[in-house]
């Protein structure tokens, strides 16, 4: 009986380590066929001084998602300005998720460049303000969202130095330059954008906008018959810019003059917002534009205004991806992180409706300055005369030519039918 049961634990113990051994077969069989995380590669544009701050963002994507995809993520520079063109010049070739300003929506829109929202759009537009918001109406077609929206109040405003200013002198230009040349300072605004000096055109009841056909423009600058005509708004414009107190000048050399002190008011966006507050300290301030003198009345200067938005490219290898990363990088969070770092006020609207940024002097000058503000929407002829127009009046018409020629050969420019672009 004893070698019985000895003979039965053996065999016993000879089964279970058979068994051990097939289990340890079988749990070695699954790790090996376990399915990894697929690799997902995408590519993104985005503005050079944004750089870091989408690495961050980028960084924080891949922890969120590090359970569904190993990420090959390529980052590039490509400025948003001119992120339209360099996507049509070869879309298929372009970033699969990129950043563009509203005035090129249409474009991108017309050429099929970009996908329609795929992931998560309800939310996206609830988000953004719901469909009647003009964050969201400005990439929809036929009732279609076609992008994410990024940023709002793309605009202009006054800064200004209230170590030299008071509340009540900001409100008039007049008074704004001859505070500026008694301190031996300038007030500074860019006379060779079409994008700055539509205010005085706008703010005296001139208009330029873009026709139906959203492929050319309608303008009255040189209307001979408004209250306030054409030659007008130009000789006040001529008067600005011989005033000793006055600097025409683009985005480099404001941030310059800004710094080494000599800029101490100027008409500039959010996207300078740190650097003006680092350079004027607890001198910091900001308004929406003031008044200016023309034909005989002090009239309040308008703005363009717009909005940023992210897009997927049409030609994407990897739609789903694409969308998911468009979406992070647009996000609430990820609206919250753009403001901190550059000042680009939201279009999210619970990050707009944050302390930080509803105590913020930029913000708070966009909102002031939003009722005289009016959607950028203009076709691509426009901008290059009002370049042109805008260089010889910042140098004070040295040809003496006729302002009302300038303004005729201007809009001329202006409304004609664009050159179709090679296919």
């Amino acid at each position: 009986m004893k070698k019985l049961t000895k003979n039965l634990k053996k065999i016993t113990a000879l089964y279970m380590a058979v068994v051990l051994v097939f289990v340890t077969f079988l749990l070695g069989g699954c790790n090996k066929n376990e399915k990894k995380p697929p690799t997902v590669r995408l590519s993104l544009w985005c503005s050079s001084e944004n750089i870091n701050m989408v690495k961050q963002l980028l960084e924080d994507f891949q922890e969120q998602y590090k359970s569904e995809a190993v990420f090959n993520i390529i980052l590039s520079e490509e400025d948003e300005i001119t992120c339209k063109d360099t996507v049509l010049a070869n879309p298929k070739n372009a970033a699969d998720v990129f950043m563009f300003a509203s005035d090129q929506f249409e474009d991108l829109y017309r050429a099929g460049a970009l996908l329609p929202v795929s992931f998560e759009t309800d939310r996206v537009i609830e988000e953004n303000g719901g469909k009647t918001s003009s964050a969201v109406t400005t990439f929809m077609r036929y009732d279609k969202l076609y992008a994410f929206p990024a940023t709002a109040g793309n605009g202009y405003f006054l800064y200004y130095n209230k170590n030299y200013f008071t509340e009540e002198d900001v409100k008039s230009l007049d008074r704004i330059l001859e505070v500026a040349a008694q301190n031996n300072k300038k007030f500074s605004m860019d006379f060779k954008s079409g994008w700055y000096i539509y205010s005085f055109f706008k703010g005296a009841g001139l208009n330029v906008e873009l026709n139906d056909n959203k492929l050319t423009n309608s303008c009255d600058w040189n209307s001979r018959t408004n209250s306030i005509t054409g030659v007008d708004v130009t000789q006040a414009m001529l008067d600005i810019a011989s005033h000793k107190g006055f600097l025409s000048c683009g985005d480099e050399d404001f941030i310059k003059d800004v710094r080494n002190g000599d800029i101490i008011a100027g008409v500039n966006g959010a996207w300078n917002a740190k650097t003006v507050k680092e350079s004027f300290g607890d001198g910091y301030a900001a308004t929406k534009l003031p008044e200016y003198s023309v034909g005989g009345q002090s009239v309040q200067m308008s703005s363009f205004m717009g909005y940023k938005a992210v897009g997927v490219n049409a030609y994407t290898g990897n739609e789903e991806w694409a969308m998911k990363l468009a979406r992070f990088i647009t996000n609430e969070e990820s609206q919250l992180v753009r403001f901190e770092n550059i000042g680009d006020c939201p279009s999210n609207v619970n990050a707009m409706a944050s302390e930080a940024v509803k105590s913020d002097p930029a913000v708070s000058a966009l909102a002031k300055q939003s009722k005289y503000s009016y959607l950028q929407d203009v076709a691509e002829t426009f901008w290059t005369p009002a370049y042109t127009f805008g260089t010889i009046i910042a140098a004070g018409n040295p040809d003496g030519t006729n302002l009302q020629e300038l303004l005729d050969d201007m809009v001329e420019q202006i409304e004609r039918i664009p050159e179709e672009k090679p296919q």
